[in-house]
């Protein structure tokens, strides 16, 4: 199925538009796991348990796996989530940027080696840096246009000759010329909903990654009613540190599905 079809049937199976960034940071670990010889893995899976019925994909974000040395509990990761929630995408956020022969090798990696359905990219370097990972037609490509932080203005609100800013040139670029074959989405911060907005517009019903709530403090509400399709979908709400770390003591999964069904719940309000 490809990835564009699987999310779609996640959300309207799930009712939720809540994406679970897997971002693991053993310093703020439940003391239970501290004596564990694969930490991570029992971590990340353990949520994934705990918060399943609430979400409609799960984000990995590869670098808090690469610094510790964890790949291959990542690998083990994705595996069991393919396993025992095979209805919900992996979104790998690895915003990977370079030239097509190292790109393609990027694709590998996401594709093949972790069995992402989707994955994240930075557009900066043209088309020919993100040609390579429509070889896999059936896998989703979201590419950074809007991005949370606060940085990201510095260039992404630069305007062009015409006055456009460069984020919705991205949008727009993304929308009518890149996205030949349906694979693409776009990342747009909730931090900024009035972005959002105007990404939405340019580009119909192409899905959302959205990070920026929970710990970032992107308005549930105002971010709902800014980047919803046509059929009241299309937004992959994503809260990652505001759920893992709810609690680091013996309820540590009773906590995060608690949050994880309180976000869900309050993102179905605001639809």
């Amino acid at each position: 199925m490809k990835f564009i079809d699987q999310l779609h049937h996640a959300w309207v199976d799930q009712n939720s538009l809540l994406t679970l960034g897997l971002d693991p940071d053993i310093s703020r670990f439940p003391n239970e796991l501290k004596g564990s010889t694969q930490p991570i893995y029992d971590f990340c899976t353990g949520i994934v348990d705990a918060c399943a019925p609430y979400v409609s994909a799960f984000k990995p974000q590869i670098a808090y796996f690469a610094a510790l040395r964890a790949e291959d509990q990542l690998e083990r990761i994705c595996t069991y989530i393919k396993q025992h929630y095979p209805a919900l995408p992996i979104i790998l956020d690895a915003k990977r940027g370079d030239i097509g022969s190292t790109a393609r090798q990027y694709a590998i990696e996401a594709f093949d080696r972790y069995g992402a359905d989707a994955v994240t990219v930075n557009p900066y370097m043209g088309m020919d840096s993100i040609e390579p990972y429509f070889e896999w037609p059936e896998k989703g490509v979201i590419i950074l246009c809007r991005t949370s932080n606060p940085g990201g203005s510095d260039l992404q609100f630069m305007p062009l000759q015409n006055g456009t800013p460069l984020y919705l040139h991205v949008a727009k670029l993304v929308s009518e010329k890149w996205n030949t074959y349906g694979q693409c989405g776009l990342v747009v911060g909730a931090t900024f909903p009035e972005e959002i907005a105007k990404v939405r517009a340019v580009v119909g019903d192409m899905p959302l990654l959205v990070p920026g709530i929970g710990a970032q403090g992107g308005d549930i509400p105002a971010t709902v009613h800014a980047g919803l399709n046509s059929i009241g979908t299309g937004m992959m709400i994503n809260s990652s540190r505001a759920i893992l770390y709810a609690s680091n003591g013996t309820d540590w999964q009773e906590a995060a599905a608690r949050v994880a069904k309180e976000t869900r719940d309050a993102i179905n309000a605001a639809r």
